[in-house]
């Protein structure tokens, strides 16, 4: 009886019908530890699509977890970057800013990091043709750096990522498509900044899309982000529906 039970566990466990699971991947930039996770489609096959989630500024959470979960059960293959590294992760705001401060403002360190995550999805089995980055907040901003540093990727997703960029670097042309899901009362982007973004849109003959979400301001993909939108940054559950809805359809259109 014992080995009958043992039996039905294995065939639940390992039959192309399994519930997928997060699985750790440890990598490296040089010296330093990274530790992604991966996920394979939830239903068996070779060569399909991948989609690489960039976390926000506090590094992997729940939240890019369980985006990676819902796109596995989508039928991609996802992976969430681990940007900072092991012996790097932050505990507090303070931390977290400093740290993404630092990627921000060393761009070339940021899309380092970004192809090495890549790379890793595509390793996982991911068609390496068939491939979209999301972020959010910060990783948002890192998903628009993934395309203008020309990654072999097919489209790009920022969920309330900041748009801003040196001024002083070059106009490459953009060849991903971009879409970026915006909270219209977002305080930490400017005008000034969606205006620039804009523009360098239009400069680089980008084909790109704006959606702006009524009543959200910064991480309204969030939960954790409580639902105060006088403190700038707040969950909205309205926009994080339609926003991920608008990203499932992306993804539809531009993958094989």
């Amino acid at each position: 009886m014992k080995n009958i039970i043992f039996a039905f566990l294995g065939l639940l466990l390992f039959s192309p019908g399994a519930v997928a699971q997060l699985k750790a991947v440890p990598y490296t930039d040089g010296n330093q530890k990274l530790k992604g996770l991966q996920i394979a489609p939830k239903k068996a096959g070779k060569m399909k699509p991948g989609i690489l989630i960039l976390p926000a500024w506090k590094g992997i959470d729940t939240h890019s977890k369980q985006s990676a979960e819902k796109l596995s059960k989508m039928g991609y293959y996802a992976f969430v970057a681990d940007i900072y590294g092991e012996g790097n992760y932050p505990t507090t705001t303070q931390e977290a800013g400093k740290l993404s401060s630092f990627y921000k403002s060393n761009i070339a360190d940021y899309q380092r990091r970004i192809q090495l995550a890549l790379d890793q999805l595509v390793k996982a089995g991911a068609n390496p043709d068939n491939i979209v980055v999301i972020g959010y907040c910060f990783g948002g901003t890192g998903a628009l750096e993934a395309a203008r540093a020309g990654m072999k990727i097919q489209g790009v997703v920022s969920f309330h990522g900041g748009l801003g960029r040196d001024t002083a670097r070059a106009n490459n042309p953009i060849t991903a498509k971009i879409l970026v899901l915006h909270g219209a009362d977002d305080p930490y982007v400017p005008a000034t900044e969606i205006a620039a973004f804009q523009q360098e849109m239009r400069d680089t003959k980008a084909d790109w899309e704006m959606i702006y979400y009524s009543n959200s301001v910064h991480a309204f993909t969030e939960p954790e982000a409580g639902n105060d939108n006088s403190k700038g940054a707040a969950y909205n559950e309205k926009a994080a529906k339609h926003s991920w809805e608008r990203m499932s359809s992306f993804l539809k259109e531009i993958l094989k």
